[in-house]
């Protein structure tokens, strides 16, 4: 494995660069979850016009504030933090299109430990039943515990191919975008060709889209076609949807985008509903929020619950978890203990970064590891001449 060493703070320390893959024993199973082992890593981004003329330790403290001030300024003064790969005081004031890098000891957050299923291995093709809580590519604090990155561990797939001399592409390229929380279907396209030819019918309309979502109260018999703008609000990280007045008047003034989802019931018990989903657009979080505005979100939608919040039940407020086959919730697990009860074999000790604002704890602040996944799965996909399909979950049974 090619690893990268370099000198900091008097001691030399080994941490793993972007283009080495994760492997199988980076991770930890315990209670239902799947932890990542810490790892050294080193962010470097560009200074951006709107950063320039801040000093460093306030550009780090005001853009990135999952770390306290004192931190940074102590990484500064170590020189984990560093400008154009040199040392600077914290006073040091930054201009435009400098590099600016951050060596960290990195904690990803946890995932749910369920198995990625593959499901349809072909030669420029893989599809995978996806689990819910896991990100399909390296996104935010996650590049190990993703779809992507759990395939290359536990399957042995290669993690990159080249397309050109300066540009580097996923091996395993999503055709379509499922959110981190949402399970099912996924296709992965082993070439780029094969990726521009789904995406070209997936934007001419050629391709259709099935989920089910079990959601609160009895829904109609009858299908339900909801054409409603949907506006994503990147800040909140929700969406909401905008309709003209009844006379279908100042349309022109709406901000979202254009959305239609078609809606079946497909069975119920009084209190919950399966229902097919079936979106002809593809906007952020359209089904939940089209089946909010229905006045049927999913039963564990704590994001579009809202209003239902005082008459939804306990069923309601979370995943089923005998269901999902996921355990109770696990406390916080600590780099000092517990390792040797994890479901893997791995007793390997792990040494606590002295500056590492996360150390002793396995998972980063802020991450628990009691997250569930919504009541919403990707069941099929297809298009002229192909058909894609994910077997149904258990919650789907009422």
């Amino acid at each position: 494995m090619n690893m990268m060493k370099r000198k900091r703070e008097d001691m030399e320390i080994v941490w793993q660069t972007p283009a080495n893959p994760p492997e199988r024993h980076d991770y930890i199973f315990r209670n239902g979850i799947r932890y990542v082992k810490p790892y050294y890593f080193e962010f470097i981004s560009h200074v951006k016009n709107r950063w320039a003329g801040k000093t460093v330790v306030d550009l780090f403290s005001d853009e990135f504030k999952g770390r306290p001030r004192d931190y940074y300024e102590s990484a500064i003064k170590s020189g984990r933090i560093q400008v154009d790969g040199q040392n600077v005081p914290v006073s040091y004031v930054v201009q435009s299109s400098q590099k600016i890098s951050h060596f960290l000891h990195r904690h990803e957050p946890p995932v749910m430990s369920w198995d990625v299923e593959i499901l349809c291995e072909e030669p420029d093709v893989l599809t995978v039943c996806k689990p819910a809580s896991v990100p399909v590519h390296p996104c935010g604090q996650y590049r190990k515990n993703t779809v992507v990155g759990i395939l290359q561990a536990e399957y042995g797939l290669a993690p990159l191919f080249p397309i050109c001399s300066s540009l580097l592409l996923t091996l395993m390229e999503a055709v379509h975008r499922l959110d981190r929380l949402v399970s099912g279907l996924l296709i992965l396209a082993r070439s780029a060709s094969r990726a521009d030819l789904f995406r070209q019918q997936i934007e001419s309309g050629a391709v259709q889209k099935r989920y089910i979502a079990r959601v609160i109260g009895v829904f109609p018999d009858k299908q339900q076609v909801v054409n409603a703008n949907v506006n994503y609000n990147a800040r909140e990280g929700r969406s909401t949807v905008e309709v003209g007045d009844d006379q279908g008047n100042c349309t022109a003034s709406l901000k979202g985008k254009t959305a239609c989802t078609k809606f079946t019931r497909i069975s119920t018990n009084g209190k919950h509903s399966i229902v097919l989903c079936e979106p002809v657009t593809g906007r952020t979080h359209q089904i939940r929020v089209h089946l909010q505005y229905t006045g049927h979100p999913i039963a564990n939608d704590m994001l579009y619950l809202s209003e239902f919040v005082s008459s939804r039940s306990a069923e309601g407020l979370s995943a089923d978890r005998a269901a999902a086959r996921s355990c109770s919730p696990p406390e916080p697990m600590s780099l000092e203990k517990g390792i040797s009860d994890a479901e893997n074999d791995s007793v390997e000790d792990f040494s606590i970064d002295p500056m590492c604002t996360n150390c002793p704890n396995l998972a980063p602040k802020g991450y628990e590891g009691n997250e569930e996944g919504l009541w919403l799965h990707c069941v099929k996909y297809s298009g002229p001449d192909w058909i894609y399909e994910c077997p149904h979950p258990d919650w789907a049974s009422l």
